[in-house]
């Protein structure tokens, strides 16, 4: 697999990024532990060598899991992990970042973000420049490698940048999510900052399984997803039967075509997570999907008939509904 430099750092990152938000078992059902360490094990082996985590992702136990996982492999992964929006505090920040390291068995992480500004979630207002004051001292101790941020909006971004180095920034981003394009991917372009896609497949919506009168479980997140919702939902649906014959022209997925779509965006590579390795090894394939320049102008017609529809807030989720 073809390896990407992540921003201007010295690191070098999978264009498909394992993401195990699920991993973490909080706000997702169906989950094994030992089901999804062999598919990040898998992962690893199909060539996706970068892992994205959090500490919130059921409280240390996503980050547990890639550790059991990768460890005997740590020098040849990438691990990027998060911390979140209630301890951005200077001293927060440092004490999370150890208990990242230990849970992850590691004496560095690779890519250390921030995964919410904040005020996210009724945590506190704390001052950026506090925040990334001590994301530069973890960079200078050697405990982290490359600084990013997650969920930022441009202003948010511009103005960490003036306290440090910023390599990466993570927002919500796929063929049926593109508010990042209109202002972040321009100051990315001009900045070299990585872009690091998350939900890239809409939550398994791109994957073109869910009927349309499915319904999910209340306790899972993508109860709560706009996208999974009334008109926005039909929308996906009809774009989805549009896009099957590009798929099939590639005898490919419908999955690993919205991926290939998103890696030949500027500056972006796809996180994409996997409940087993069959999952694992099928979004790796993504990268054997190459899209003439025609092809992507078809697939970005087709994917404006659910954007154009969508509201410009950023969140996936109604979390509050």
């Amino acid at each position: 697999m073809e390896m990407r430099r992540l921003g201007k750092s010295d690191l070098q990152i999978s264009p498909i990024v394992m993401g195990t938000w699920q991993a973490g078992k909080r706000r997702w059902v169906g989950i094994s532990d030992e089901e999804t360490t062999k598919a990040i094990k898998a992962a690893f082996d199909a060539g996706v060598t970068t892992i994205d985590t959090a500490e919130v992702y059921g409280e240390g136990h996503s980050e547990r899991i890639v550790a059991r996982a990768l460890s005997d492999v740590r020098d040849k992964a990438v691990y990027a992990t998060k911390v979140f929006a209630n301890h951005l505090k200077f001293d927060q920040v440092i004490e999370a970042c150890d208990r990242s390291l230990g849970n992850l068995q590691t004496d560095y992480i690779d890519l250390y973000q921030i995964h919410w500004p904040s005020g996210n979630f009724d945590s506190e207002i704390v001052p950026i420049a506090e925040t990334m004051s001590a994301l530069v001292k973890l960079q200078e101790q050697g405990k982290i490698r490359a600084i990013g941020v997650s969920n930022f909006s441009r202003p948010q971004l511009e103005e960490a940048a003036q306290y440090g180095r910023i390599d990466s920034i993570q927002p919500p981003y796929s063929l049926f999510w593109r508010q990042v394009e209109k202002e972040t991917v321009p100051y990315c372009i001009e900045n070299e900052i990585s872009i690091l896609a998350y939900s890239s497949l809409a939550q398994g919506l791109l994957t073109g399984k869910f009927a349309a009168d499915h319904k999910f479980e209340a306790e899972d997140n993508r109860a709560k997803n706009k996208l999974f919702q009334g008109e926005n939902y039909q929308r996906a649906q009809a774009a989805l039967t549009a896009l099957r014959p590009i798929s099939e022209r590639h005898q490919t997925t419908l999955a690993n075509l919205a991926l290939a779509w998103l890696i030949a965006q500027p500056q972006t590579n796809a996180i994409v997570g996997a409940r087993n390795t069959q999952q694992a090894v099928a979004n790796a394939q993504a990268l054997d999907v190459v899209l003439s320049k025609a092809e992507l102008q078809e697939i970005d017609a087709i994917s404006r008939t659910v954007t154009d529809y969508l509201d410009d807030n950023p969140v996936m989720w109604n979390f509050a509904a």
